[in-house]
């Protein structure tokens, strides 16, 4: 019999979808021991970045759920609620009052899959290499706070910070944190291809393609010592073309586990009971998907023109149309359950009014309707993105403001044209790296952000920024990070749209599914095991 497991909210760490490998000769059948895991999602080299798992460069919630499999940290988010954990370490924590000195000591015995020891120098080593890298991902800035590492004998290791930052933690448990064999990945030079070495829960193999990976194959490291226990000994990934492929696989028995991208259509289908050999599990989730503006452009250079936009939007319409109860609407780049959150942009512009706008683009002495393209990925975030744009098309252009065209491009594309600053208006999601609001905030806003956006108020990066992070207390940063929102909902640089759920979906002889993701989204295979069907 189908069941729904509900799994209670728990605020912890990352970014997005499952992995990816794609279907090769071997698609059709699994191996009799391996678990395998199906997702939309793919991994690709290509000419522009042809290094997508080096830690020091990866930045999306896919290669970093690879990197997390392989490639151990300091720390480590819980499967539950709570702040991170030591995992590589055997202990980390502030030292001074002021919470700009952390010192970590590393577990006895730590070794990297080929047998090397690891050391506090190896530590060193990777957290300075991707800052010395500074790869055009922008990953790196997730470090900007490390003023110099010193190392005490071969385990102890010392961070010594520009400024205080209460999320330091959080940072040293995402994969550019990841310690990485100095034989294996050179000082100021990326790791091309698909090859990864670490010391974490399992080794890995990738089987590729036209630089491609088709099988990704995650088996049991022997020699990983670490907090994590390992549920299974070997968990195959295979990637599909749609959501639809996909579930068909689950349904002959091919895959084991399906997760990101679940189509809407096919999580109602399971939520309903109507398949009885795989289960449904849903769980809180801290994804947002949001409208970033290139403001250089002079299409959206007038913040009035993004002030309009934010004015005419239908979130609740948008959500109900095309995600239903999968979603809600989302009012600011924090999502509501995360601490620090705040309305702002319900605060600042109400309900949709086609009024309010206009009034806005004529006070700015702006011609309309205002011509422009909207652009979103056709294959990152799932098939229902395209949807999504044309009801955002026909909202804007139903105003009669707007002439809105939409375009979509692959992912392999659309993120490079996006870094480029090709865009004037692009769709994109967020699964954070660490469950702050900092993370919500920081990684658009500050300097070397994510996007690559020449956005910048001073008052955020300079003074809200820092002071907020000198909170070891996140409900006393609240105020500054209020601060933020507001002004982000008065310039708009960003224009969040909503916040969704996470689901899994899994054969009924699949144990372990509960926490096959955290509620940031970071995949744990470890977790995963195979039980009796029922």
């Amino acid at each position: 019999m189908n069941r729904k497991t509900l799994v209670l909210p728990a605020v912890a760490g990352l970014l997005a979808p499952v992995l990816a490998a794609c279907g090769g000769e071997n698609s059709g059948s699994k191996s009799d021991d391996a678990i395998v895991v199906g997702t939309t999602d793919r991994f690709t080299a290509t000419k522009n970045a042809p290094a997508p798992l080096d830690p020091a460069y990866a930045y999306d919630v896919g290669t970093w759920n690879i990197l997390r499999q392989t490639v151990q940290t300091l720390m480590i988010q819980p499967k539950g609620e709570g702040d991170p954990v030591p995992e590589a370490a055997e202990s980390c924590g502030f030292t001074d009052s002021g919470n700009e000195r952390y010192a970590c000591k590393l577990r006895d015995g730590l070794k990297f899959a080929n047998g090397d020891a690891v050391t506090a120098q190896d530590v060193k080593y990777s957290i300075e290499r991707a800052l010395h890298i500074k790869a055009d991902s922008g990953v790196f800035a997730l470090l900007s706070t490390i003023d110099t590492i010193e190392t005490q004998g071969d385990r102890e290791v010392i961070f010594h910070l520009k400024t205080a930052d209460a999320t330091f933690p959080y940072k040293l448990s995402t994969p550019v944190a990841g310690i990485v064999n100095p034989k294996d990945y050179a000082k100021d030079k990326l790791r091309d291809g698909f090859s990864i070495d670490g010391s974490g829960p399992y080794t890995f193999q990738a089987d590729t393609k036209n630089d491609e990976i088709t099988t990704a194959t995650f088996t049991k490291n022997p020699d990983y010592k670490g907090s994590l226990k390992v549920s299974n000994d070997q968990v195959q990934m295979r990637s599909f073309a749609d959501a639809d492929a996909m579930g068909a696989a689950i349904d002959k028995g091919d895959i084991d586990v399906m997760t990101r991208t679940m189509s809407p259509a096919q999580i109602n289908k399971l939520d309903a009971g109507s398949d009885e050999n795989v289960d449904l599990v849903d769980m809180p989730g801290l994804e947002i998907r949001y409208l970033a503006f290139n403001t250089d452009s002079p299409t959206v250079k007038n913040t009035a023109v993004r002030q309009a936009m934010a004015q005419l939007i239908n979130r609740g319409e948008l959500v109900s149309k095309v995600y239903g109860s999968q979603a809600e609407p989302l009012y600011s780049l924090v999502p509501a359950n995360v601490t620090g959150h705040s309305n702002s942009f319900f605060n600042t512009y109400g309900e949709p009014s086609v009024t309010k706008a206009k009034s806005l683009l004529t006070r700015a002495g702006i011609n309309t309707p205002v011509k422009l393209t909207m652009h979103y990925t056709t294959d990152h975030y799932g098939a229902a993105t395209k949807q999504e744009f044309q009801i955002l098309q026909k909202q804007l252009n139903a105003s009669g403001l707007f002439d809105v065209s939409i375009q979509g491009s692959p992912w392999s594309t659309f993120r490079q044209a996006e870094q480029k600053g090709k865009y004037d208006v692009y769709g994109m999601g967020w699964f954070p790296d660490f469950p702050d609001a900092d993370n919500f905030l920081a990684p658009f806003l500050d300097k070397n952000n994510f996007l690559g956006s020449p956005y910048d108020n001073t008052e955020i990066r300079n003074s809200l920024i820092p002071a907020s992070r000198r909170e070891a207390d996140r409900l006393t940063a609240a105020k500054n990070l209020t601060k933020i929102q507001d002004i982000v909902a008065d310039e708009v640089p960003i224009l969040p749209l909503w916040q969704g759920k996470q689901y899994v979906g899994a054969r009924t002889d699949i144990t372990g599914t509960s926490y096959a993701l955290n509620s940031t989204s970071t995949l744990q295979l470890w977790e995963l095991g195979r039980g009796v069907s029922g």
